[in-house]
This record gives C-alpha cells, structure tokens and sequence, in this order.
C-alpha cells in the first residue's frame, strides 16, 4: 500500500490548510443551539479535531507502514482500536473535567444526565464510542481515499508512459524491417536499369515521409493509412509487373482513427511471402470495410507451391507480424479479434477492431 509519508499535501502548509478545513467544516456547520457561545464552539471542536489529527498521523505514519505495509494485518487492527480506545478515554476524561464543569448549565437534559454517569460508565459505552471512532477516523480515510487516486493516476500516467515506450519500440522495429526489404527491391531495378527507379524513389520517399513524420501519434486518420497502402502497392507493382495482380476493394466513406502501421504489415507480408516467391502469376486481395462499432480488414494472398518457399512461408510469424500482435494486444485489449487462415492455396489475415 506504502501510504505512510505519501498522502497528498506533504508539506507543513497544506496540511494546516487541510486541517483548518476539516475544523471550519464541523464550526460552520454546528447546530449553534448547543452551544453558549463561539467560545464553547472552539474549544469542543478543537479537541474533536485534536483527536483526530492525533489518529490520523499515528495510523498513517506508524500504524500503516509499520504493519499494513508489512501484511501483519491483526496487529494493525489491534493498536488501530487500542489508539482509539485511549482517544475515546482521553476525549471522555477532558469533556468530564472540563466542559461538564464549566458548560453544565447550557446542556439539554439529556446531556445533563450523560454527564452525570462516572468515568468507566462513559468510556465502557460500546455505542458512543463507534460514534467518537468513526469521527476520529474520518479525515485519515478521507486522506487515505486521496493518496490511492493520487497513485492511481499514477499508475495510469506511467501506464501510458510504458505503453507508448513499447509502441515506439516496436515502430522502431518495424520500419527497419519494412524498409529493409524496399530496398532490396529498389537495388534490384537499379541492376537492371528499370526506368521505374524514379518513380520507385518518389513512392519510398513518400512512404518514409509519412512513416517518419506523419504517424507518431497513437491513432491516425484511416485515410491515410489507405494511402500509405496505395504508395507500396503501386511501389510493388512496379518490381513485381504482371507477376502479381491486386484487388483493393475499399469500402469505407467516413473516416475513422486508427493505430499506424497495422495494416501495412499485412500487405506486405502478402508481398514478401506471396509473391517473391512464386513461380507463377500471384493475386492478392484486400479489403477493407466497417460497420457501426467495428472495422474489418482481410488480406488474402495466393501461396507459392514450391518446397523452398515453405521455410519462408512460416517467417510470417517472425518480426512483423508479431509486432503487429503485440500492438493490438496494448491498444485494442479484448477490442480486436486476429484470424490467420493457412490452406493449401491462400493465406489470409483478418483483424476486425471493434468499438472503433
């Protein structure tokens, strides 16, 4: 729990302010009936707010960290009632010593027959000293209540602070990767003097651009992610020539915000493993489509049949499409649902993202 020397205001001025807080609260909002004066007034809630300061810092700085903390929590019970037990003796004996003598006059008659009783008859009063008790507890809970949501924001602020280090650590992961092979696809025109290298350094810079400097926020415009997918598809399309065929089927009108890069990953897993190495014509089909509260994107790409392309086949599971994972896992947590079908022809990935 580790509250003792944490709670809000751990400075010499805002705990007076809090304290003159808690006296004003019963002042001002004391039935003045029974008192004589602003004199009596003071000085009955002055050893009420006494009693309670008293409770107050013994639990918080004694009684918490030296057996809460530590799970002894029987001790913590025991002295907690034992500390208010001598409270309610300390507070009884200066009501009976001090204000029956001195206010006996102004009292009702039934507080005139309460300040009769003898000193053990008052302090052995089960009911009247839950009633003290809780009043003596009251400013440590209400402290207490604020400490846990002071750590609770916290917690959430170095939450959000982890996820984003995560997130950052893998994009930092995944651009190499995509990049990487963009290259290898860029050197392999340069060697055969393509006319399309121009063209091919246009659409990276573009991609990069945009991967560099447009996507560092959590979620990003939908729109531009399609975009993002145009740029590398044309940019293939240019290697691969009529060795591949693609369908992009793009339904979605209203723009909707989005992780970065999700969908990117899919697309060129489809390409990496589709179609580098297939010997044949490939195809790959994506589509992209939302409803009220969810979006769905499905890739589907035709798989090669030789027996060397199997081994790459399963590096789909490898780098970029387990960040990919692990990025749902930390921005979508049970608001995504991932569906990887593997047969004999196709492999296809669909990510339906709900709530959207």
């Amino acid at each position: 729990m580790q509250t003792s020397a944490k709670f809000p205001g751990a400075t010499i001025l805002k705990h007076s302010l809090f304290w003159v807080g808690v006296f004003l609260y019963f002042a001002l909002t004391a039935n003045q009936v029974f008192y004589t004066g602003y004199v009596h007034l003071i000085e009955n809630f002055a050893l009420l707010v006494g009693c309670q300061i008293i409770a107050t810092y013994v639990i918080l700085y004694v009684f918490i960290p030296v057996y809460l903390d530590q799970k002894k929590y029987l001790l913590f019970a025991f002295f907690s009632i034992l500390l208010l037990a001598l409270l309610f003796a300390f507070y009884s004996s200066v009501r009976m010593g001090y204000f029956d003598v001195k206010y006996y006059q102004s009292y009702t008659e039934q507080a005139k027959v309460y300040a009769e009783w003898p000193f053990w008859k008052r302090i052995s009063d089960v009911r009247t000293f839950f009633s003290k008790a809780i009043k003596f507890i009251t400013p440590a809970a209400i402290l207490l209540m604020l400490q846990f949501y002071k750590n609770q924001q916290q917690f959430l602020k170095l939450s959000e602070q982890k996820k984003a280090a995560e997130l950052n650590a893998l994009k930092n992961q995944l651009n190499p990767h995509f990049l990487f092979n963009t290259l290898n696809n860029l050197y392999a025109l340069a060697l055969e003097k393509s006319n399309s290298v121009p063209e091919v350094i246009e659409r990276l810079s573009d991609i990069l651009d945009y991967m560099l400097y447009r996507c560092n926020e959590k979620f990003v415009s939908l729109h531009k992610e399609v975009e993002l997918l145009h740029n590398y598809i044309a940019l293939e399309k240019i290697r691969y020539g009529d060795r591949v065929k693609v369908e992009f089927d793009n339904t979605i009108k209203q723009d909707i915000q989005i992780a970065p890069l999700l969908l990117l990953t899919f697309v060129e897993n489809a390409f990496t493993h589709g179609v580098s190495q297939a010997l044949k014509n490939a195809t790959i089909d994506i589509s992209l489509t939302n409803s009220a509260k969810t979006f769905t994107c499905t890739v589907v790409n035709s798989k090669p049949t030789s027996l060397s392309s199997k081994a790459e086949q399963r590096g789909r599971d490898a780098l970029g499409l387990k960040n990919v994972q692990e990025q749902l896992a930390l921005l979508y947590p049970n608001n995504h649902q991932l569906v990887i079908s593997d047969n004999e022809t196709t492999y296809s990935v669909c990510l339906t993202l709900k709530n959207i």
